[in-house]
């Protein structure tokens, strides 16, 4: 091929190219008006954010609302109060057992998901790398076991949790919270160890490595992200769970904070609404600085394994 053919059809295709980058940019045309970015980005972000905030809202002004002001909104706003108190968040920190309550749901919390992460990288590793027969079936009943409703368990792990005298401890919810934290943390991990190429294994085994050596050292620092996604589940799960802590807890220092709120707030068919927000609030804010800590290595874990 002659150099005046190649000049000209490398001038074709950088031509071709500049027609096209040029049509998509007029395509885009319309988002560089107020009204169509207004419509198509800022109205929608901020009916989000709206739908997500207001309730957090909605506990922070009651939980500052005098009494008088709780429940009569014909005379006063709904919606503001000129008149904040910090009355029901004093008496929920000083004159109740909130800080032990908040105590244990950490406690919990955080153990009830360590021994969940462990056995669950154990038995997602196993399925997906280890190749043994039916193991695509262990997988799925594995995650079947999850759908099973927990108001169906805690009866006979009651009776179990009583055999071994864990009754009203702390212990009862970490040896129970696992059961329904390992099958969904399981499938999801197996979800990541099979996004990661098993040559990097075969190539490990060819220079020696044992199975240990290659989940630490090559499966688990790859899959960050499936770790930090089931670590944040479990924790939001274990936090939030209310049938297993009310049925296995019945000492008030022993309660967490979901069951514990609702006990000790409600008075038959008395709300102290200003303390009930106030506990929700207050028990709010750890999961929420959690996320935004999780969420920045998250997204940091998922770019470091692109890479990789």
């Amino acid at each position: 091929m002659s150099t005046n053919n190649v000049a000209s059809s490398a001038a074709a295709v950088e031509k071709g190219m500049e027609k096209v980058f040029e049509d998509h940019s007029e395509g885009m045309d319309y988002l560089d008006t107020t009204r169509s970015r207004f419509i198509t980005l800022w109205l929608p972000l901020g009916l989000i954010c709206f739908v997500l905030l207001f309730p957090f809202y909605w506990m922070a002004l009651t939980a500052i609302k005098p009494d008088n002001q709780l429940l009569d909104f014909d005379t006063y706003n709904p919606l503001w109060t000129w008149e904040p108190t910090f009355k029901h968040i004093n008496k929920l920190l000083f004159e109740s057992n909130y800080p032990r309550w908040l105590w244990n749901t950490f406690y919990v919390a955080f153990a009830a998901t360590f021994l969940s992460l462990i056995a669950s990288v154990f038995a997602a590793y196993a399925i997906v790398r280890l190749r043994f027969k039916g193991a695509d079936t262990v997988g799925a009943l594995i995650f079947l076991a999850y759908l099973v409703p927990p108001s169906i368990l805690f009866i006979p792990l009651s009776t179990v949790i009583v055999a071994y005298g864990l009754f009203d401890s702390p212990l009862a919810l970490i040896m129970t919270y696992p059961t329904i934290l390992i099958p969904f943390c399981t499938w999801l991990l197996m979800g990541y160890f099979k996004t990661i190429p098993f040559e990097l294994e075969e190539c490990a085994l060819m220079d020696g490595a044992t199975r240990f050596q290659i989940l630490f050292k090559i499966i688990l620092p790859l899959a960050v992200p499936g770790l930090i996604s089931a670590s944040i589940f479990a924790l939001t799960l274990c936090w939030n769970e209310f049938i297993y802590a009310l049925t296995f807890i019945s000492s008030v220092p022993n309660k967490t904070v979901p069951v514990a709120v609702v006990n000790e707030f409600v008075d038959g068919d008395i709300f102290r609404w200003g303390s009930l927000m106030a506990g929700a609030l207050v028990g709010s804010l750890p999961l929420v600085i959690l996320y935004s800590f999780f969420v920045e290595y998250y997204v940091s874990a998922m770019t470091g394994a692109v890479k990789e």
